[in-house]
C-alpha cells in the first residue's frame, strides 16, 4: 500500500508542485507590502517552468490512484503546452497590471490553481477524476474572468461565464450519471469494455451526447460558443489570452482520452456529434466575425473557428486524426498568444485600444509590429507556407483519409471566409490613413510577438519533432 502510495505521489509531482507554490505564493502576497503582484506573478512563471521541467524529465509512466489517473506521452505532451501557454499568458499580464491598475496578486494564484485542475484533466482516466478536474479548473476560471472588480465589463464578463458554465456542467454531470447507470462503472477502460459487449443501448448514447455538450462549452465550439464574444471582450485582456489557449488545450485532451478510450465502441455515434459540432462552429467563427469591430470580439469568433477545425482532426477516429489535433493546438497556443501580445501593446495615450479601426495605417508608424501582425493574421488564415496551413493541411488529410470529404470541403471553404476578416485587419494596417502611433512595447510583449512571429514563419523547418512527438503521443492512445 505504501509502495502504491509512493509511485502514485511521484506521477503527480508536477501538480503538487503547482499546488504547494500557489500556497506559498498565496501567503507571500498577503505578507508582503506595497504591491506585491509583479513579485508573485514572477515566482509563478518560476514555479510552473519548475513543474514542466520535473514533468518533462523526472516523471516515469504508469497509472495512479487506482488506475483514475494515468501518466503517458499524451498526457505528458498536453499537459506541456498547457504550462506552456499559461506562463506565457501570466508573463504577458505583468506590464498590463502595472499600466492599467489592475495589481491583484491573486491572479497568478488562481491561475496555477486553475493548471492544476488542467494537468489532471490531461490524466483523467475515470468519470470522477474528469469531474474533478474539470471543476478545478472551472471554479478558479469564474473568479478570473471577473477578477477586476472595479470594472463592469469584467464583472458581467465573469456572471455569464459562471451561468452558462453552471449549465454545461450539469449537462456533463447528468450524462455520466446515466453511463454508469447503464455500465455500473466510472473507469473508461471498464466502460469501454461493458458498451462493446452489450447491444446498443440508447441511455449510453444520451449519456455521450450530454457529457460531450458539457466538454466542448469549454473549447467555445458552436452551439455552446454563446459566453466567448462576451467573456473575451469582458475580461481583462492577459485574462482573454490565457482563456483562449491554456482551457482549451486541456478541455481537448480530455475529450481525445474520453472518445478514444471510454466511447471508442460507439465511435460512429460520437463521430456524427464531433462532425456536427465541427461544421457549427467553423460556419459560426467564420461569417459571425465578419461583422466585428471589436479586436477582441473577433478573436472570440477565431477562436470558435479554430476549434472547428481542430474537431476535423478528431471526427476521423483515427492515430493520424488525433496527431493532427495534437499539431493543431500546438500551432493554435503559438499563433493565438502572438497575436494578444499585439493586442495589448495597442497602447496611446496610456489607454489600451481594442477597436480594429485603431489600427489604421500602421504600418507607417511601426512597420516591424505591423509585418509581425501580419505573418499572424497570415497563419490564421492558413495561407501557404506559414504554419496555420499544416495545421489545417494534418486535420484535413486525416478527414479525407476517414473518407468524410464533405467535412473536409466545409472546412476549406469556411476557411476562405475567414480569411475575409484577416485581410480586412491586414489592409487597415497597410493601407488606410494613420490615426497615431502606440506607445513603446515593453520588452516581454516584444519577445513574445518576435518569438510568435518566427514560429509561424518558420514552421516548415522545425516542424518535424513537433510532428514526431505529437506522433507518439498520439500512439498511446490506441
Amino acid at each position: 500500500m505504501t509502495a502504491e502510495l509512493s509511485t502514485s505521489l511521484a506521477l503527480v509531482t508536477p501538480e503538487l508542485i503547482l499546488v504547494v507554490g500557489a500556497m506559498a505564493l498565496l501567503m507571500i502576497g498577503v505578507f508582503s507590502s506595497g504591491r506585491p503582484s509583479t513579485l508573485v506573478s514572477t515566482l509563478a512563471v518560476l514555479v510552473m517552468a519548475g513543474a514542466g521541467l520535473w514533468l518533462a524529465c523526472f516523471t516515469g509512466q504508469g497509472a495512479a490512484f487506482g488506475n483514475s489517473f494515468v501518466l503517458d506521452a499524451f498526457a505528458r505532451f498536453m499537459k506541456l503546452l498547457t504550462l506552456g501557454g499559461a506562463a506565457v499568458a501570466l508573463i504577458m499580464s505583468v506590464g498590463f497590471s502595472r499600466a492599467n491598475k489592475f495589481d491583484t496578486f491573486e491572479y497568478p494564484v488562481l491561475v496555477m490553481l486553475s493548471c492544476t485542475g488542467m494537468l489532471l484533466m490531461a490524466s483523467a482516466n475515470d468519470m470522477l477524476a474528469l469531474y474533478l478536474s474539470f471543476e478545478l479548473q472551472s471554479l478558479a476560471l469564474y473568479i478570473v474572468a471577473a477578477i477586476n472588480r472595479d470594472s463592469l465589463r469584467s464583472s458581467e464578463a465573469g456572471l455569464k461565464y459562471f451561468v452558462l458554465g453552471a449549465l454545461g456542467t450539469g449537462m456533463m454531470l447528468y450524462g455520466i450519471s446515466l453511463i454508469y447507470g447503464y455500465t455500473g462503472s466510472i473507469g473508461f477502460e471498464t466502460i469501454a469494455a461493458t458498451i462493446s459487449g452489450q447491444e446498443r443501448q440508447i441511455g449510453v448514447l444520451f449519456g455521450v451526447v450530454f457529457i460531450l455538450a458539457g466538454l466542448v462549452f469549454k473549447i467555445s465550439a458552436a452551439p455552446f460558443h454563446m459566453w466567448t464574444p462576451d467573456v473575451y471582450e469582458g475580461a481583462p485582456t492577459p485574462v482573454t489570452a490565457f482563456f483562449a489557449v491554456a482551457p482549451k488545450v486541456a478541455t481537448m485532451a480530455l475529450i481525445l482520452r474520453l472518445v478514444m478510450e471510454a466511447f471508442q465502441p460507439v465511435a460512429a455515434d460520437w463521430q456524427q456529434i464531433i462532425v456536427f459540432v465541427s461544421i457549427a462552429s467553423m460556419v459560426l467563427g467564420s461569417f459571425a466575425a465578419i461583422g466585428q469591430r471589436n479586436i477582441k470580439r473577433l478573436m472570440a469568433y477565431s477562436s470558435i473557428g479554430h476549434m472547428g477545425f481542430a474537431l476535423v482532426g478528431l471526427a476521423a477516429n483515427s492515430e493520424a486524426g488525433v496527431r493532427g489535433v495534437l499539431i493543431y493546438m500546438v500551432i493554435y497556443v503559438a499563433m493565438t498568444l502572438g497575436v494578444f501580445a499585439f493586442i495589448l501593446a495597442m497602447r496611446r495615450n496610456d489607454h489600451y485600444l481594442e477597436k480594429i479601426d485603431d489600427l489604421g495605417g500602421l504600418s507607417q508608424t511601426n512597420p516591424i509590429m505591423a509585418s509581425l501582425m501580419t505573418l499572424l493574421l497570415f497563419s490564421l488564415a492558413g495561407i501557404p507556407w506559414l504554419a496555420g496551413f499544416w495545421a489545417k493541411w494534418y486535420v484535413f488529410l486525416a478527414a479525407i483519409n476517414a473518407g468524410l470529404y464533405v467535412l473536409a470541403v466545409i472546412g476549406v471553404l469556411t476557411s476562405v471566409v475567414a480569411a475575409f476578416y484577416y485581410l480586412r485587419i491586414i489592409k487597415i494596417m497597410w493601407f488606410d490613413e494613420p490615426v497615431g502611433g502606440f506607445q513603446p512595447m515593453s520588452l516581454e510583449l516584444r519577445a513574445i510577438l518576435g518569438l510568435s512571429g518566427a514560429f509561424v514563419t518558420f514552421y516548415v523547418l522545425f516542424g518535424a519533432p513537433i510532428g514526431a512527438l505529437a506522433q507518439a503521443a498520439a500512439k498511446s492512445l490506441f
